[in-house]
């Protein structure tokens, strides 16, 4: 029989962080403790295992076969015990704080207005929202949720899609009126395109023409934001507020 102290629960839980996050130092802020506690931890659990399950490296870490097996199994236990909880608190009131991270467009135009009707919901849960633009470490934020637009790079993390946006190429009516009125994507070739100047942003628009997705360079000599901040009589590619059924809009002079 194990000795009573042995948190065996908890000895898988920073085994599993560990090897999800890729490193003892990730695991050690997700969990809030030292590399040095995640590191003894996982030696201890080696220890009273009698097995190797890491191969430690300065740059990863590399899991033996003892450890892929240990680790499959830690899974399901940790889930057996997830599920037992929330069985037993199914009927509790939702409480404590939970930090959201969000970008800043769809924080202001969409998340923001929702607040008063969740805190009316749960009022014992309180909101810490931080909307930036920023590319963040998620850990080093201490974000229980992260809101963001784009594809995700692979991550162990949980995701799941909430929406999708239009986009639609406006321009200033004076610029129009001066280097005349673009019709497909590849005449933007010769106009002055602004590209956005966030962290996560690539220069290249995406179109669907006759069914293909195609991604052309947006050259210019401009830069903005989301908020709208860029140089006038340029053109920009925009999210579509409510009217997406337009491929070409003009907006008022900046």
């Amino acid at each position: 029989m194990p000795r009573p102290e042995v948190n065996r629960s908890g000895e898988m839980e920073v085994f599993v962080r560990a090897v999800e996050l890729g490193g003892f130092s990730p695991a050690a802020r997700a969990l809030r403790m030292t590399p040095s506690a995640i590191s003894k931890l996982v030696a201890r659990l080696e220890r009273r295992l009698g097995a190797r399950l890491i191969n430690r490296s300065t740059r990863k870490l590399l899991l033996t076969a003892e450890g892929q097996a240990f680790l499959d199994r830690a899974h399901r236990v940790l889930a057996d015990l997830d599920e037992a909880e929330r069985a037993v608190t199914a009927g509790a009131v939702p409480r404590g704080l939970v930090r959201v991270n969000c970008n800043v467009p769809f924080g202001l135009h969409r998340l923001l207005p929702l607040v008063p009707r969740f805190t009316a919901a749960h009022p014992e849960v309180r909101l810490d929202i931080a909307l930036t633009d920023r590319v963040i470490d998620l850990m080093d934020e201490r974000a229980d949720v992260a809101i963001r637009v784009g594809s995700m790079r692979p991550s162990q993390l949980m995701a799941r899609k909430l929406g999708q946006s239009r986009m639609a190429v406006v321009a200033a009516p004076t610029y129009l009126a001066r280097r005349g009125v673009p019709h497909t994507p590849y005449d933007l070739d010769a106009h002055n395109c602004i590209a956005f100047n966030f962290a996560r942003h690539v220069d290249e628009w995406s179109f669907v023409v006759d069914g293909t997705h195609v991604s052309l360079p947006a050259r210019g000599d401009g830069r903005g934001d989301r908020r709208g901040n860029a140089p006038c009589c340029l053109v920009i590619m925009h999210p579509v507020a409510r009217d997406n059924s337009c491929a070409l809009r003009m907006i008022h002079d900046i």
